[in-house]
């Protein structure tokens, strides 16, 4: 665990992240250009990245805005609309905020505290959350006309952040052993074997009380979704069968790639429905991966830090060979996953390249490629900063052809820049996960290895 920075530390940084403007205010969108360590830099966007689920939070809830725009463009009933994984990455983000001394430990209690009694009484179906909620009511909002009761991924996303937050205060005195009780009590409360439709040999994302099974969604690899079948494994009240994991998730091996893949000198594992030549959106390496450590992890399928590693510089190499000579593109400036675009959110990867460039798929992305997403950074604050930098850190996409640098942010892209960069510097999150005893018997019990 790292030690609690200063507040006369963060202070500095904050001069060094904002410069008068013409007024003589303080304007927190245009970085100064002028050198600091690298450490301080880090120190400096998980700062303000960390705010969007501290000062940014759904007041009532305590929970992760689905999405900010500073120019307040969203309609306003969007404002108390929350999301379900981003309130767990913002769980783990808040965790760091603690151990980098951004709050105090009472602080972040506190606000746990708000959001698991909150969480205890917002809408759930067989105990999954929705995708989204009104953070006054915790009633859900419907994320499409189907998708209005359970979202399996989603909640597994809040469940890996509320099984870190059980850890980290698991020894801690009576009030916070008690929070950690009523985390265990929801986590077990989540009925992973429900969402098999009847005991199926697959998990599937969604139930509606309205629609029932009707989206006819089985999750199946390879993208996000390990961490669903990592935890349904692990539950010690609604556990799924290992089958599910192998004739589900890895379709009866089909998962696998082929194994002369190479593409740039790098080879992938694992695949999606349809061959893989580059990999998909590079999301898929961090949503299972801010609790779940990939090193030294394996199965009968994959070298997870291989594979992670090797997605996320084939991502890298494809910007800079630049095929469709967008520009910006380069050692300096790439990055490929889901975000915002001109034209609304795409999925971008190599196979759907629109010339967006999305902060979070780089700095998400320090643990596999620190010297690389190094580079990446500095260019973005130091050169960029003045167009894609905020009031809650580097905005959520941009575009130089187009001239395109909205203002906007989604929480599902911020908090895996505030925990994976933890998880590069300390393994803070990754202990933690990893620490559960049940996460052992789960991946055991999956045929995992890990150290």
């Amino acid at each position: 665990m790292t030690q609690n920075i200063s507040l006369l530390l963060i202070a500095s940084w904050l001069m060094i992240g904002c410069t008068p403007n013409k007024q003589g205010d303080q304007d927190h969108t245009a970085p100064q250009t002028v050198e600091i360590s690298e450490d301080s830099l880090l120190n400096l966007v998980q700062y303000h990245t960390f705010q969007y689920f501290w000062d940014g939070a759904e007041p009532t809830s305590g929970a992760a805005r689905e999405r900010y725009h500073s120019d307040n463009v969203y309609p306003q009933n969007d404002k108390h609309i929350v999301t379900t994984g981003g309130t767990g990455f913002g769980i783990m983000a808040i965790l760091v905020g603690i151990e980098r001394g951004f709050i105090t430990r009472e602080q972040g209690f506190q606000r746990l505290h708000q959001l698991v009694n909150w969480l205890e009484k917002a809408d759930r179906f067989h105990g999954a959350w929705p995708h989204w909620m009104n953070g006054e009511t915790g009633k859900v909002k419907p994320f499409s006309q189907k998708d209005d009761g359970g979202d399996l991924v989603e909640t597994a996303f809040l469940a890996q952040g509320l099984l870190c937050a059980r850890q980290y205060f698991l020894n801690g005195n009576e009030e916070e052993k008690a929070l950690t009780q009523k985390i265990d009590t929801l986590w077990k409360q989540i009925e992973w074997d429900w969402y098999t439709k009847g005991g199926e040999d697959v998990l599937y994302w969604h139930w509606s009380p309205t629609y029932g099974w009707e989206m006819n969604f089985p999750v199946e690899g390879y993208n996000e979704g390990l961490i669903m079948y990592v935890l349904a494994a692990s539950s010690p009240t609604h556990g799924i069968p290992p089958e599910a994991y192998h004739k589900g998730w890895a379709r009866n091996g089909n998962i696998k790639n082929d194994p002369n893949h190479q593409q740039y000198g790098y080879h992938l594992a694992l695949k999606h429905n349809d061959a893989i030549q580059y990999g998909g959106p590079l999301f898929w390496e961090h949503y299972s991966f801010l609790g779940l450590d990939p090193r030294n992890l394996k199965d009968q399928y994959a070298d997870y830090w291989e594979h992670n590693k090797n997605h996320v510089l084939i991502n890298r190499q494809y910007c800079i060979k630049n095929p469709k000579n967008h520009q910006g593109y380069g050692e300096n400036c790439w990055g490929l996953t889901s975000s915002y675009s001109v034209n609304g959110y795409a999925g971008h990867s190599p196979k759907n390249d629109l010339g967006v460039i999305s902060p979070t798929a780089a700095l998400s992305s320090f643990p596999y490629a620190p010297k690389e997403v190094m580079v990446v950074l500095k260019h973005f604050y130091f050169d960029l900063g003045d167009k894609i930098w905020g009031e809650y850190g580097f905005y959520d996409a941009f575009n130089q052809q187009e001239n395109w640098y909205p203002t906007q942010y989604l929480a599902i892209d911020q908090g895996p820049i505030v925990v994976m960069i933890e998880n590069h510097r300390t393994g803070l999150l990754w202990s933690l996960f990893m620490s559960c005893p049940e996460v052992q018997m789960g991946l055991e019990k999956l045929g995992f290895e890990s150290l």
